[in-house]
C-alpha cells in the first residue's frame, strides 16, 4: 500500500497514525537526540525565567515595551531570560535582557514557514518538535511570565498550570502581565469551570496578574530567593565527552 504521508513534513507524519516499525524507531531516536541536545545545551544556564507571548505584536506596541522592561528587570535580578526566540514579545523580552547585560536565550521552532530567530540572543537552539521545545521552556525556569498572545501562548500557559496543578513541577509563579487582557480569562475560569466542579478555585491562585513589570519581577525575585536562593546549586564543570561544549551561538 502506498505511503500517503510520504510528502508531508516529518512532524506531520509523526502525528498521522502508525507507520512502519523502522520509521517509528528512527523517529524515536531522533526525538531522543533532540531532547539530549537540549539537555546538554541548557545544563549550565543558571536560574532562568521563561517569557511567553505573541510573535505578532510590532516592536513599538505597548505590550512589547512592557516585555522589554520585564526582560531588563529579570536580567538585573540575576535571571537568564528564555523565550521562544521569535519576534514580537519574545524579541522584546530578549532585547531587554540583552540591553541590561544579562543572558538571553531562544528556543526556536522549525516551521513550514520558517520562524527566524530574533537578533537579541546570546544563543539559540532550534527544535523540530513542539513538545520537545515546550519541555525546554519549562524545565529550567523558576517562574513564567505570560504576556498577551494567541493559541501558542494559551497552550504554554495552560500546560504549565496543569504541570503545577498535578505536582509535576513546583508551584513556581505564573505571572500574567496585562490585566485588561488576562482578567476576563481568569474570571471565566472562576465563573464556569470552578462552578461546574471541573477546577478547584485554589488552582487559580497559580495565576498572578500585574500591570507593572516592577511588581511582577519583584514577586519572581522573592520566590526565587526564598525557595531556591537564585541558584541550582554548585556549578558543574563541562566535559567534552558529554557534548557539553556550551550553547552554540546564533547563526
Amino acid at each position: 500500500m502506498p505511503d500517503k504521508t510520504r510528502d508531508l513534513p516529518e512532524e506531520t507524519r509523526f502525528l498521522s497514525g502508525p507507520q512502519r516499525r523502522e520509521i517509528e524507531l528512527l523517529r524515536a531516536l531522533r526525538i531522543f537526540f533532540e531532547f539530549l541536545r537540549g539537555f546538554r545545551k541548557f545544563q549550565f544556564l543558571g536560574p532562568c525565567v521563561t517569557v511567553f507571548g505573541s510573535a505578532r505584536f510590532a516592536a513599538d506596541h505597548p505590550y512589547c515595551e512592557l516585555a522589554r522592561e520585564v526582560g531588563r528587570r529579570l536580567a538585573e535580578a540575576g535571571f537568564t531570560v528564555i523565550t521562544g526566540g521569535g519576534p514580537g514579545i519574545m524579541e522584546a523580552a530578549n532585547r531587554g535582557a540583552k540591553e541590561a547585560g544579562g543572558v538571553s536565550i531562544g528556543c526556536n521552532i522549525s516551521l513550514p514557514r520558517e520562524q527566524a530567530h530574533n537578533p537579541y540572543l546570546d544563543a539559540v537552539v532550534t527544535f523540530r518538535y513542539f513538545f520537545v521545545r515546550k519541555v525546554m521552556l519549562v524545565k529550567y525556569s523558576y517562574a513564567f511570565v505570560v504576556l498577551p498572545g494567541g493559541f501558542g501562548t494559551l497552550d504554554e500557559v495552560f500546560e504549565t498550570a496543569t504541570l503545577i496543578q498535578t505536582g509535576k513541577i513546583d508551584g513556581f509563579p505564573i505571572v500574567m502581565l496585562g490585566r485588561e487582557f488576562w482578567q476576563p480569562l481568569v474570571d471565566f475560569l472562576a465563573d464556569t469551570p470552578v462552578q461546574a466542579g471541573t477546577l478547584d478555585y485554589a488552582d487559580l491562585g497559580n495565576f498572578q496578574i500585574y500591570d507593572s513589570a516592577a511588581e511582577a519581577v519583584e514577586r519572581i525575585r522573592e520566590v526565587g530567593m526564598r525557595q531556591f536562593g537564585l541558584s541550582y546549586g554548585p556549578r558543574l564543570k563541562r566535559h567534552w565527552f558529554f557534548g557539553e561544549w556550551g550553547l552554540r551561538k546564533k547563526g
